[in-house]
């Protein structure tokens, strides 16, 4: 897959710039549809310049620190735009924190303002003993309970809205990294490399030639000859796919659905994608791919269709080419993309499925990819070798206010930066690899090293389970040995041994898990990342009347 060439001028863009010129060219197109109202492109930047103004009348501009604790809304959108529009840092908060983790990232953000559903009120107030809030509070209503903290968001849209004006393309956009211990760190991008980072996302599935400048990116955005865009996220817009690929629907003139549901309705989103002729899904792996193509296989989900797909991106968690097949059968005009990213940079890899012909899937290495072995020699053209993904092209600045860590993931080697998160992977040749976990999810048991997203993927591929996840726990004869959760489909049947087995079918008999455990859920963040920590907590009560 070939990427187009980062162009000079659009290294210089803004997103708040962009989207302005696109909502003068196309001011009447649906911009964004959610419970069931439609909002055009004219209201959608008339909203975002009325809570800039409010922005600007409480004193923030460019650098001030905007945090974002909600779901997937309009005012979400809304809310990131306006910072756009006077250089406001948006901050991606997780909506899952309780009061404390929230206090924390506020204190780390160092937030100026703060927008949050009402719904989540009490996790604000909870916040509060813990860390002075904001100045601007806003608070979204979306529910009955109690009075939130905060103005209601309605009032910044009665402000006066603030005119367009030049804005900086080394205006910054955090990315909060989903860290599973700890606070989170904020990956630091500027608008103009981050644009140039998305050209391939945003035009190359389309019969155009890419962009050199704004005019250029208006005109493309104004016709009505292409493809439609209609984008639908499944995952949360405090992700980066998510967030990312949302804004870069907004720079084609496209479409962006949200749906009412706070949790995954697989159903609701089956219906959407009929309804509205959904072209390009978010989704995060077997975690939405599974419910939804089940939902697609119910009598409840007999005659929708969901054909009008010609794209479904995903990144950050498994997935199988069993359900790839599934998704396949029910959308055959689908280019399924899985993403091997991070929240640091890249893309390092694809991997890509337009029929049963493309399975099984290995990722192949995006263009501006290495693999660096022990010695840091080069080695993605020596098959059979093993290393680290390192890419070199467009990337973040870094981590804010973390120059080691910065140093540490941004490595300059022979005079080039490059991103190097530890994803560790075997070389297939023919640019292809196999996965086989990041450095710190490796197992040493008896002195041999288990990459554990190699086992994981052994597992999920085995008829039945649904997720699984694998780790090490002490052993006082191996050091570690390989453990597993395993989670099932209902009505599956399947033994300790016959994991094993299957296991050992395909790996080195070390890699196989001497302890497997049958569980009900595995409770991932919306990221699909879990807390690892917990998780090896649990094994001593799972050992308890348990046969390994």
């Amino acid at each position: 897959m070939d990427q187009p060439t980062p162009n000079n001028h659009l290294s210089r863009a803004n997103y708040a710039t962009i989207w302005e010129s696109v909502a003068r060219a196309v001011p009447d197109r649906a911009a964004v549809i959610a419970d069931g109202r439609s909002m055009t492109y004219r209201e959608l930047d008339d909203a975002a310049a009325r809570v800039a103004g409010t922005l600007r009348a409480e004193g923030l501009g460019a650098g001030s620190r905007v945090a974002i604790f909600m779901y997937n809304r309009v005012e979400y959108l809304v809310t990131v735009y306006a910072a756009y529009k006077i250089g406001a840092i948006p901050v991606n908060i997780n909506f899952r924190y309780q009061g404390r983790e929230l206090a924390d990232l506020l204190r780390a953000s160092r937030a100026a303002a703060l927008v949050h559903p009402t719904s989540l009120g009490r996790h604000v107030r909870d916040a509060a003993p813990h860390v002075p809030l904001p100045a601007l509070v806003l608070a979204v209503p979306d529910d009955d309970g109690p009075t939130a903290p905060g103005r209601p968001f309605a009032t910044a849209l009665d402000a006066e809205p603030l005119a367009p004006r030049s804005l900086s393309p080394d205006h910054q956009i955090f990315m909060f990294t989903g860290g599973t211990t700890g606070t989170p760190k904020a990956v630091v991008w500027t608008h103009g490399n981050l644009f140039d980072s998305q050209l391939f996302s945003i035009y190359g599935s389309l019969p155009v030639v890419v962009p050199k400048d704004l005019d250029e990116v208006t005109r493309i955005a104004a016709r009505t000859d292409l493809p439609p865009t209609v984008t639908l996220p499944l995952t949360p817009l405090m992700h980066a796919l998510a967030l990312f690929n949302v804004m870069n629907a907004l720079v084609l003139g496209g479409c962006v659905i949200f749906l009412p549901s706070v949790s995954h309705d697989p159903l609701a989103a089956a219906r959407t994608i009929h309804e509205m002729r959904v072209t390009r899904l978010i989704v995060a792996g077997n975690a939405v791919v599974g419910p939804l193509v089940d939902a697609l296989d119910s009598p409840e989900g007999a005659g929708l269709s969901v054909t009008s797909l010609t794209t479904v991106l995903s990144s950050g968690m498994a997935w199988s080419d069993d359900l790839k097949l599934r998704l396949i059968g029910h959308a055959p005009r689908a280019t399924l993309i899985d993403i091997f990213g991070s929240s640091e940079g890249g893309p390092f890899a694809y991997g890509v499925v337009r029929g049963p012909q493309d399975i099984p899937c290995h990722p192949r290495l995006a263009p501006g990819t290495v693999v660096f072995d022990a010695e840091m020699r080069e080695v993605q053209d020596v098959p059979g070798a093993t290393g680290v993904l390192a890419y070199r092209g467009q990337m973040p600045l870094g981590y804010d206010d973390d120059p080691v860590r910065t140093a540490e993931a941004y490595p300059t080697i022979n005079g080039v930066r490059y991103v190097m998160p530890g994803d560790h992977v075997r070389v297939l040749g023919d640019g292809l690899v196999e996965l086989l976990g990041r450095g710190s999810a490796v197992v040493n048991t008896g002195g041999e090293k288990v990459f554990t997203g190699e086992v994981e993927t052994v597992l999920t591929a085995i008829p039945g389970v649904t997720d699984a996840v694998v780790f090490g726990t002490p052993d006082p004869r191996w050091g570690e040995v390989v453990t597993a959760y395993v989670v099932t489909a209902p009505g599956a049947s399947l033994t300790v041994e016959q994991v094993q087995e299957e296991v050992g079918r395909r790996l080195a008999g070390y890699k196989k898990p001497r302890k497997v455990f049958f569980v009900d859920a595995l409770d991932r963040s919306p990221s699909g990342k879990l807390n690892m920590r917990a998780l090896r907590t649990h094994v001593p009560e799972l050992e308890t009347g348990q046969h390994t």
